[in-house]
């Protein structure tokens, strides 16, 4: 009889064949009622998969995030089966589950309307109420071949085309899918979902091939849990970054340079602000600047390899006789730095910054505003130590990620990516790094989960998450061990104290990411409101009236040699209307003047979202203010 070992380490004995399903209902009902899926020996599988020997077994529920690509995958097959329902014509792509949801790629000759998504939701529900089961066939080739017939499904038979191994399909009632699952027992488990949307996507993204339509949903277990998604949803609608950079004027896009904002004057006052402050962070912690050319010829990028594996999305031109690339990165150019001199372990370590631009040929349907641009101004660094040193560098690191997005109020989560299969370099190097990597996390109390195998093939990394305002995750920062792409193939070295040659270890990281994105990221987590150190106007002064308007310029110099960012609004119009368009304005502090502040010297507060203030001299306002923006507050 297999023994079968849970997360706490308590071990059940079962029956030999005993579906996992039997083994959560022996250990509660909730737990089998909340089940998904479940996990053997770290490999998910359906629920009623047999135990056929001892293991170790998890059950995988909407709150694990495997659980929720299983629902949100089986709600995809869902989905699908209403359209083939209600559009039998329809020729389906592939159908996975997403960060926030699920989408499936559908070949349909007619365009789909709300009133059409609102027709397939229905026919899901009426799916979903007859409850059948996702059934699990392996199959031959040749007989998926023959399943799926070339006319009625060639973009399956395409898939299939290029498959190696075991093929599976998945039916639920009377639709069958081409799927290596797993997914929930059956489709009743799918109760509450929402599809959100369409929009274009070529078959396998590539622009040669059809543009199919891509219909999006997200589903969830309870309905609160879908109402209050929804709500967010148009939580973010309203903080849409697009929608405040156009009218708070901080940038805008056009279709003479896709894919790259156009920073307006307001706009810039941020990107400079965070540009002034990382650098303060790092010559705080001894980095030295660089910056290296944006053209590039392609031997570099031969060396690197970037040229066989990344030249597609680099812009390429030829100048004279000789093929040149826009850097899409900087890693390759740093090393012509570092080698420019001999170097000795006391050379080591050499923290180079470098705050520039880079330019990656994305497909014009991936561009999204902000969060995906051709243009990147990226916040990069590329250390280079002795092994000795790694410990310590990347404790530094940690310690400027954890204060950089403490100032934002983001959530902070870690993960440690480790040796993947193939990797290249020494594996004693490897298990010191990645020994290095768990000391830092633990010695800042970090918790953290592990992506096994997932590192690079040159080194371990550090994947860093923030979770904003609206509990969305983004994945910003990387630290990341290079052992082999810039010390090998560039042949970094420096002498040690025996007097030998070494290999130096470098290590990319960057905080921002980009500064596109993370201004993006910002004025969503904001909703545009920002901090008064970020405040593009960090104060407006109000007069009541026209006869008060040099008592207020008076105050507006005040400010402006304080280094206090601040605006006149002299119009003839009322105060009232002045606050309400500041308030959509989202400035921090708007200070009302009239007779009473003329008199005494001082100004009336309204706070942004919190109201009048009081009164308050000038000075002390001043100070107040100051204090707030050194501080970061």
């Amino acid at each position: 009889m297999p023994n079968v070992t849970l997360p706490n380490k308590s071990i059940i004995e079962v029956e030999a064949s005993t579906p996992a399903i039997e083994v959560a209902k022996k250990i509660s009902r909730s737990l089998a009622e909340d089940s998904l899926a479940v996990k053997i020996n770290g490999k998910i599988s359906d629920l009623n998969t047999p135990i056929a020997s001892d293991c170790e077994l998890q059950f995988l529920t909407f709150d694990d995030p495997e659980g929720k690509e299983v629902y949100w995958h089986s709600s995809s097959h869902l989905m699908a089966h209403a359209i083939l329902a209600l559009h039998p014509e329809a020729k389906f792509g592939v159908g996975p589950a997403i960060e926030d949801g699920f989408y499936y790629d559908i070949d349909i000759d007619k365009t789909l309307t709300p009133a059409d998504l609102e027709a397939i939701e229905k026919k899901m529900h009426e799916i979903s109420d007859q409850d059948a089961s996702f059934e699990r066939k392996v199959v031959k080739k040749e007989d998926a071949l023959k399943f799926f017939d070339l006319k009625k499904d060639p973009y399956k038979v395409e898939i299939i085309s290029a498959l190696e191994g075991t093929i599976t399909f998945y039916s639920e009632g009377d639709f069958t899918d081409l799927c290596r699952g797993p997914h929930v027992p059956s489709a009743g488990k799918l109760k509450y979902f929402k599809l959100l949307g369409t929009s274009g996507a070529y078959w396998r993204g590539d622009s040669k091939n059809k543009m199919l339509q891509r219909v999006y949903g997200v589903s969830f277990p309870k309905k609160k849990m879908l109402e209050d998604h929804l709500k967010m949803i148009e939580e973010a609608k309203q903080r849409d970054h697009r929608k405040l950079g156009r009218e708070l004027e901080l940038f805008v896009f056009h279709d003479i340079a896709p894919g790259a904002p156009f920073w307006l004057p307001k706009g810039m006052i941020i990107f400079r602000e965070l540009e002034k402050f990382i650098r303060e962070e790092l010559d705080r912690l001894n980095y030295d600047e660089i910056s290296t050319p944006m053209l590039v010829k392609k031997d570099l990028w031969e060396q690197s390899g970037h040229w066989g594996h990344y030249q597609e999305n680099m812009f390429i031109l030829k100048v004279e006789e000789d093929i040149y690339s826009l850097k899409p990165m900087n890693c390759p150019e740093s090393t012509y730095v570092y080698r420019h001199k001999v170097r000795s372990y006391r050379d080591l370590p050499l923290r180079y910054s470098e705050i520039g631009r880079l330019h990656r040929n994305e497909i014009s349907g991936a561009l999204g505003g902000m969060f995906r641009v051709r243009q990147i101004t990226m916040d990069d660094a590329h250390i280079y130590c002795r092994p000795d040193q790694i410990l310590r560098e990347i404790n530094d690191i940690i310690g400027l990620v954890r204060r950089v997005y403490g100032l934002f109020s983001f959530e902070v989560s870690f993960k440690l990516s480790t040796k993947p299969d193939g990797a290249m370099g020494d594996p004693k190097l490897w298990e010191e790094a990645e020994k290095s990597l768990r000391q830092a996390l633990e010695n800042n109390g970090i918790k953290y989960g592990v992506k096994e195998k997932d590192g690079a093939f040159y080194g371990p990394k550090i994947d860093i998450q923030i979770k904003d305002a609206l509990g969305r995750e983004w994945q910003v920062a990387t630290i990341q061990l290079d052992f082999v792409m810039l010390p090998e193939r560039f042949d970094l070295t420096y002498i040690d104290a025996d007097g030998q040659a070494k290999r130096p270890v470098a290590i990319h990281r960057a905080i921002f990411g980009s500064f596109e994105r993370f201004v993006g990221i910002l004025t969503e987590h904001f909703a545009g409101a920002f901090p008064a150190w970020l405040s593009p106007v960090q104060a407006a002064v109000l007069p009541i009236t026209d006869s008060f308007n040099d008592y207020a310029k008076s105050v507006v110099d005040t400010l402006k040699a304080g280094k206090i960012r601040a605006e006149l609004d002299d119009r003839n119009e009322k105060v009232g209307y002045k606050i309400r368009e500041w308030e959509t304005k989202k400035v921090p502090y708007m200070l009302i003047v009239g007779q009473k502040e003329k008199d005494s010297g001082t100004v009336s507060v309204r706070k942004h979202h919190e109201g009048d203030k009081g009164s308050v001299s000038l000075s002390e306002f001043v100070e107040s203010i100051k204090k707030e923006i050194t501080e970061k507050k």
